[in-house]
């Protein structure tokens, strides 16, 4: 197998504003849904400062261009632009973006901008966020006011960060669970935006291209029992084809049709809804992805549940449908996260066969406890290890007929997991801060740092 990747692949690192930025009410920001929702853990750092990435944005894209990155992809936070979500424009928030494009540029880093990541403004959501349709409104006067204000400098777009976690795992995400009919009207609202997005961008932005941002992972059967193979059938609809096919196609897919109907959930439309979804579609296919999930079909045992998945990832179960299953087969990280290389060209194969467009990796990257030393070091051989492997299967995929144009880990610097604080880092960048202890916020570069940037200059994997 070759180990050279194509010399037009594109290269970069992710990551979103809330988690990273700060600066939680600074220059006329608004609060978000992430700024107020409830935490159940206390000890974890908040959003408030994080890494501060607001004001050291300058310092951290030096780094992103001495790491050699050639695409740099991050969020616009909405209440930045509208602290209510809608209303007047707040030019310093406009301004700090304009400041960090032309960081980049000037960088010679291409920018890739989220439209929405996570952080819906809380005014909107006190009027019932995603569940009522004047949100949709909101959010396409927010896309179009981006795509007029950066759009000669912005030619890749992405829509909106993972809306399948958002809404498969809302306790965590957003703070409360939300109950399934409204949970699917606000999926219908959530693609029906997007879809708006599709068009403005294309409309308002010379050579502009825009793609949806889900997250992908390939639902293994527990075993071969055709009830497992029932099971995988739907979830991989519900949590994947879903999403995509609402983006690619214009429809929802007949397994996710069943799925609603025996879940006796009904979905609105606006009149002009059906036209939207069939005439506007995205030009590439931007992919989160961690790992694989495995589910079997539920059962129960003396009128009592067999139990869930201990996973993290897999932790689902809807009775009648699926159930998550820890598969044996593969290896877990520290956060209790299965390990599946393999799986991500099984992914990649699978989500071009079925879309046929070009796919960029927006998200792939492992989450640990990288530790500081005396000497301003952080030996994180393990998230190289994670990468090559990866990536490795990244190369086996563009072999196969695959056409994958970029990989953007997660993530270019450390910043704030949703679920465990500063503790669970990700990125190329090390700042040195705790879950209390804001210190001085230095930034330090890990191993992985200088080895993505050979990878980078040489375009090979090591052997």
């Amino acid at each position: 197998m070759s180990k050279t990747f194509p010399k037009d692949f594109l290269w970069g690192a992710s990551i979103s504003a809330h988690q990273t930025e700060g600066g939680y009410l600074a220059d006329g920001k608004g609060l978000s849904v992430q700024d107020t929702r409830p935490r159940d853990n206390h000890e974890i750092t908040d959003f408030t400062v994080a890494v501060d990435h607001y004001h050291h944005y300058k310092e951290d894209i030096r780094l992103l261009a001495e790491l050699g990155l050639q695409v740099f992809r991050f969020s616009v936070a909405w209440t930045r632009i509208f602290p209510q979500g809608r209303g007047e424009i707040n030019q310093a928030g406009l301004a700090h973006y304009k400041d960090v494009i032309n960081e980049c540029l000037r960088q010679g880093i291409e920018p890739i901008i989220t439209l929405n990541h996570f952080d819906l403004p809380q005014a909107l959501e006190d009027e019932g966020g995603w569940s009522v349709r004047t949100t949709v409104e909101a959010f396409t006067e927010y896309a179009k006011t981006l795509f007029e204000a950066y759009g000669d400098r912005v030619k890749k777009w992405l829509t909106i960060n993972e809306p399948n976690i958002m809404l498969l795992v809302d306790q965590k995400i957003l703070g409360h669970s939300i109950p399934l009919q409204e949970k699917y009207q606000q999926f219908h609202h959530l693609m029906i935006a997007e879809k708006y997005a599709f068009k403005l961008c294309h409309e308002l932005i010379e050579n502009g291209k825009i793609g949806p941002v889900p997250n992908i992972s390939l639902v293994y059967p527990a075993t071969s029992k055709p009830a497992d193979n029932q099971a995988s059938l739907y979830f991989n609809s519900v949590r994947n084809w879903a999403y995509l096919d609402f983006s690619c196609f214009g429809r929802y897919n007949t397994v996710f049709k069943d799925y609603l109907n025996q879940q006796g959930v009904t979905i609105s439309f606006a009149p002009e809804d059906e036209e939207l979804m069939q005439a506007h579609f995205p030009d590439f296919i931007a992919m989160n992805f961690y790992t694989t999930v495995t589910v079997e079909k539920p059962v129960k045992k003396d009128g009592m549940s067999d139990g869930i998945s201990d996973q993290q990832s897999e932790d689902i179960m809807e009775w009648g449908f699926y159930k998550g299953y820890t598969n044996p087969f593969l290896q877990k990280n520290e956060f209790n996260w299965t390990i599946d290389p393999d799986g991500l060209k099984t992914t990649l194969q699978t989500l071009y066969d079925r879309y046929h467009l070009p796919i960029i990796i927006t998200e792939n990257g492992l989450g640990a406890r990288d530790e500081l030393t005396e000497d301003g070091q952080i030996h994180d051989t393990y998230r190289i290890n994670y990468l090559q492997q990866h990536l490795s299967q990244c190369l086996e995929a563009i072999e196969a007929g695959v056409d994958l144009f970029g990989y953007s880990p997660w993530s270019a610097i450390d910043l704030v997991s949703v679920h465990e604080g500063i503790s669970k880092r990700y990125g190329f960048i090390y700042v040195d801060r705790d879950e209390k202890d804001e210190k001085q916020l230095a930034r330090y570069k890990k191993d992985s740092f200088y080895w993505y940037q050979k990878l980078i200059e040489t375009h090979q994997l090591p052997s």
